[in-house]
């Protein structure tokens, strides 16, 4: 048992959510069903069982009250220069990794990244990633979904010529006969500690995946995904079955 906890807690959750955003205005904290957007990330993390510590991580100190307020540490702000627009996310989680260490000589062996604008990933879906991870020992494992569209049937245009985008890909005609191929959904990210600081990489070459339901991959990025997520969130609640 305390070697199952002791692994926990060199755990850490990473909920990037700066104040800026493009397509929503401040869409971290705006109300979903009546909570932050930010609150359904922190809760999933609250309730997956393989989390040691959850962080968020903003430069925003509403955004930090907020996050406080449901349970989440928040630390110490991120300075402004790495939250703008242009900003990647691994010198954010480096970041986050040098303060702590800097702070608390806390040094976590491994950390989830959970962005906020995926609000309907469930527990599990954090927990089956971070058990991939320990179980392959692999450098880092992403969540996937399938993909919405085959790069199988996708074309591209040399003047008005219709080309293949996969020049030496067979031809499908019928959906049913397409291979499953998957894109990478946004909602977890599992890494190791040395892959962020010593290769300065947010994946390893070692990357696993876990697949994700099409309906808990949804990206909050414009008004129509948030009008999406909020209908799949109600159905879930009319059929108990968040969770």
């Amino acid at each position: 048992m305390n070697t199952f906890r002791s692994a926990i807690d060199r755990c850490l959750a990473v909920i990037p959510a700066r104040g800026g955003s493009k397509g929503i205005s401040r869409k971290n904290i705006q109300l979903l069903l009546g909570k932050p957007l930010l609150a359904y990330t922190i809760e999933a993390a609250q309730q997956a069982r393989s989390l040691g510590r959850i962080l968020v991580s903003t430069e925003d100190p509403e955004i930090a009250k907020i996050a406080s307020q449901f349970g989440a540490e928040v630390p110490f702000l991120r300075p402004s220069e790495l939250a703008r627009d242009e900003t990647p996310t691994l010198p954010v989680l480096q970041h986050v990794l040098t303060r702590l260490k800097a702070l608390e000589n806390f040094e976590p062996e491994i950390i989830v990244l959970l962005q906020p604008t995926s609000p309907l990933r469930r527990a599990s879906d954090i927990d089956r990633a971070v058990a991939l991870l320990q179980k392959s020992g692999a450098d880092s494992v992403v969540s996937l979904c399938l993909a919405e569209y085959s790069p199988f049937w996708m074309r591209r245009l040399e003047g008005d010529r219709v080309l293949p985008f996969l020049p030496d890909a067979p031809e499908y005609l019928r959906r049913q006969d397409l291979p499953p191929v998957y894109q990478l959904n946004g909602a977890v990210y599992v890494t190791r500690r040395r892959v962020l600081l010593e290769q300065s990489r947010l994946l390893g070459d070692d990357t696993r995946g876990i697949v994700m339901d099409v309906e808990s991959s949804v990206d909050i990025d414009k008004p129509l995904d948030w009008k999406t997520a909020a209908l799949i969130m109600q159905e879930r609640q009319s059929v108990g079955a968040w969770h």
